[in-house]
């Protein structure tokens, strides 16, 4: 195997490191060969050079220096080498331009810049990582190039996004995955000694209800409700955990059913990019309201996505040939 066909890219968001190393084959098809998981952004107190490199010596070591692309809240100003927003509309593929580069013990690391949008309510919104994702979802599902269409990538800041004729023209966060980790973990609502269980989608979709119908402003109400309903036994902590899932992301969904940026009407199709659990997390409180839901793999779509910016990164630095 030669080098001269690998890389090496890194999507490092606020809670987790994931390190793949791909290899492009004829017919520019990628296949994955190895991932390597690390810490998160905010959990490893500022040795990013060092937590990466710890990542990604075993392939170093075998194949020695490779190109080293990264994307998400590495890039931000939380992380380590801060890349500009790039303002929407936009085009994903635009984001190649702005990429970044630095050099790291001899890696040279192209890093992705973000983008952001201002929104109707004269709010600004951001977001990193995902604008890759969505890159790398619009190449394999090329019929989403035209038209209209809403994007679901949900995970710590689940992201709303609209795309018309493979622009992003908008989008909203959500800060969903994020809350249920510090209710879970920093709240009176879980019990500490709480067990790992099989995840009770009944009870997930009784939090859905709760305030998928609720009048607004009542998501502060509803939380609470999770631990009074273990209270009077009606709920297990293991049963609470996944009707708290389901009072966030019915929540998360009925501020997308409303919001004024997009129309999410009974015939809107919607497309949820994330992990298969995630996946039908969002997909059971959207069908609720109605909503026409296609899953796809967000491993798929970073993968894709990264297979693209290197693709088209060797191209820009292939010398011109004379003919």
């Amino acid at each position: 195997m030669t080098t001269s066909t690998l890389f090496i890219a890194v999507d490092w968001g606020t809670s987790h490191l994931r390190a793949y190393l791909c290899k492009v084959g004829e017919g520019s098809e990628l296949t994955l060969i190895e991932q390597r998981d690390g810490p998160g952004v905010v959990k490893v107190n500022q040795h990013f050079q060092q937590t990466l490199i710890h990542a990604i010596t075993p392939w170093t070591a075998q194949y020695g220096v490779l190109p080293i692309y990264i994307a998400g809240q590495i890039t931000s100003t939380i992380g380590w080498h801060e890349t500009p927003y790039l303002e929407c509309p936009i085009n994903p593929e635009g984001l190649l331009d702005a990429a970044v580069s630095f050099e790291c013990e001899g890696h040279t690391i192209n890093a992705l810049p973000g983008t952001k949008c201002t929104l109707q309510n004269t709010l600004i919104d951001v977001m990193r990582g995902e604008e890759l994702q969505i890159l790398g979802f619009l190449k394999q599902n090329e019929q989403y190039q035209t038209g209209k269409i809403l994007l679901c990538l949900p995970g710590t800041h689940t992201k709303w996004v609209l795309i018309n004729n493979g622009k992003i023209i908008c989008f909203k966060t959500a800060m969903t995955g994020e809350l249920y980790d510090l209710l879970c973990h920093q709240s009176v609502l879980i019990p500490d000694d709480c067990a790992e269980g099989e995840f009770d989608w009944q009870a997930f979709e009784q939090g859905c209800d709760l305030t998928l119908g609720s009048d607004s402003g009542n998501l502060a109400h509803g939380i609470f409700s999770v631990r009074t309903r273990q209270l009077s036994k009606e709920l297990t902590p293991v049963q609470a955990k996944a009707y708290l899932s389901g009072v966030l992301i019915g929540s998360d969904v009925r501020a997308a059913r409303y919001a004024s940026e997009w129309q999410l009407l009974s015939n809107t199709q919607v497309v949820v990019i994330g992990t298969k659990q995630l996946n039908t997390c969002f997909t059971k409180a959207l069908t609720k309201i109605g909503v026409q839901c296609s899953e796809f793999d967000i491993k798929s779509a970073t993968l894709s996505g990264f297979n693209y910016l290197y693709l088209s990164l060797i191209h820009i630095s292939e010398p011109t040939r004379p003919y």
